[in-house]
């Protein structure tokens, strides 16, 4: 009696191909995904309420990264940057997610709970209407001045986030990225953009 022609040496070739071809699979699909959240798009979740109400606790979002820079960073974008050093607030670590109020060069001052840049009311129609500032920015007569390079950023929770009012503007090369889709948010997925 003869062995049947799916046996031995010729089986053995066949699930070495298809574990070849498995792991090569597997391994390409590791790299682009590496390549794409490092180079391209990447997830974030939100540690904290200093983004509420435009962002609530453990939403999760997409921050683009390709064909964004720092240069192309405007006021209103909400941006994910690295911790500050000179952050000793409390909270968690890793990179932070904040709005941009101001761009280089430019000059920044509250009053009352109304932001002004450059002398001009900054229209925030992402915030409730009277909502409290916190901590004041500077005066009118001494107004702060965005060094070059460098983005004064806030929480839209203005009462409760720890951002440039207490560790100063942030430098641009620390952007990773601008948030351009929630994806989740109170725990049911969502698709909105920012």
């Amino acid at each position: 009696m003869t062995a049947p022609a799916d046996s031995g040496p010729a089986r053995r070739g066949r699930w070495k191909r298809v574990l070849r071809e498995t792991i090569g699979t597997l391994l390409v699909v590791g790299l682009a995904s590496f390549l794409l959240r490092t180079f391209v798009i990447q997830t974030f979740w939100i540690p904290s309420a200093s983004m509420v109400p435009t962002l609530s606790v453990y939403d999760r979002l997409l921050v683009q990264k390709a064909f964004f820079s720092w240069h192309d960073a405007r006021e209103g974008n909400i941006v994910v940057f690295t911790h500050p050093p000179r952050d000793d607030c409390p909270g968690p670590p890793g990179d932070l997610i904040k709005r941009v109020i101001a761009l280089p060069g430019q000059t920044i001052y509250s009053s009352g709970n109304a932001i002004y840049i450059n002398g001009h009311r900054l229209a925030e129609p992402y915030l409730p209407a009277n909502d409290p500032l916190g901590p004041a920015i500077a005066s009118s007569k001494h107004p702060y001045r965005v060094p070059p390079g460098e983005f004064y950023v806030m929480g839209d929770n203005r009462a409760d986030s720890c951002d440039s009012r207490y560790w100063g503007p942030i430098q641009g090369s620390t952007i990773v990225g601008k948030a351009i889709l929630v994806f989740w948010h109170n725990r049911h997925p969502v698709a909105h953009g920012l």
